[in-house]
């Protein structure tokens, strides 16, 4: 099987190459991308068997990539971490997806699957059938606007990574190459951000953050513990607030 990988992340495009040459020989990776528009691109010039592909990037996510290929006649296999919306969709659609870190044996599993029913389900089916529930009952593009100090600011929420109190104000950081400032100053306390976001896959992990639960990269134990953001921020978790986050997200 041929098989293009496409992560915005180059350590998640290593490991995952690294661990099909190890694991799954019958795999032979002819492209590694780090974002949708390259991506396609490599799909319509080598024609693969298999895409592995990340379902949160900057720009052209996995899902709109999708949307964007003309013809589907690849199995695809998602990659996502904390993202409870994406999860709810890919397993309507019946895709098979990994849930980052990616663990050697599901990978070997899907791998196995995405063989098995290569000829028994045709590929763009689940791709309609994922794209049609997105349509239906997911809003990818949902932006919101926030008050700057000089206007506006139209800011897509799957690209906030977390939210810092400034006082009367809010520090909005969003994913790398999705603006040139490391944060944008927002008029409006955590609390109104907060009120904004909490139905939108965030939680107020603390005081002083809020943060986007698709981005978490691993928490570690401890008094109330900490998150390591996906853009290696570390983030405090309060005692109180602690149980509560944990439980949320052992729900995704």
């Amino acid at each position: 099987m041929q098989a293009i990988i496409i992560d915005d992340e180059k350590h998640c495009r290593d490991v995952l190459q690294m661990l099909l040459n190890k694991y799954c020989p019958q795999v032979k990776v002819i492209a590694t991308c780090a974002d949708g528009k390259s991506g396609l691109e490599a799909i319509q010039a080598s024609e693969p068997n298999l895409v592995f592909l990340d379902v949160e990037m900057p720009g052209m996510d996995g899902f709109e990539m999708l949307q964007a290929c003309k013809n589907i006649n690849f199995s695809v296999v998602f990659t996502t971490a904390y993202d409870q919306y994406a999860i709810q969709a890919i397993r309507h659609s019946a895709i098979d997806f990994l849930l980052k870190p990616i663990d050697k044996d599901e990978l070997i599993q899907a791998v196995n699957r995405a063989q098995a029913h290569a000829q028994a389900s045709p590929p763009n089916k689940k791709v309609d059938t994922l794209l049609q529930f997105l349509q239906q009952h997911l809003q990818p593009n949902e932006r919101i606007a926030l008050p700057t100090l000089d206007g506006l600011r139209m800011m897509p929420i799957k690209e906030i990574l977390y939210c810092e109190s400034d006082g009367g104000y809010t520090r909005i950081f969003m994913q790398q190459g999705v603006q040139d400032k490391p944060a944008v100053l927002i008029c409006r306390t955590l609390k109104e951000v907060e009120d904004v976001l909490k139905e939108k896959g965030f939680f107020r992990v603390h005081n002083s953050y809020l943060i986007n639960l698709s981005y978490i990269d691993k928490y570690i134990k401890g008094d109330g513990g900490e998150i390591v953001m996906s853009d290696g921020k570390s983030i405090p978790v309060s005692r109180n607030r602690k149980q509560e986050f944990l439980t949320r997200i052992e729900r995704l």
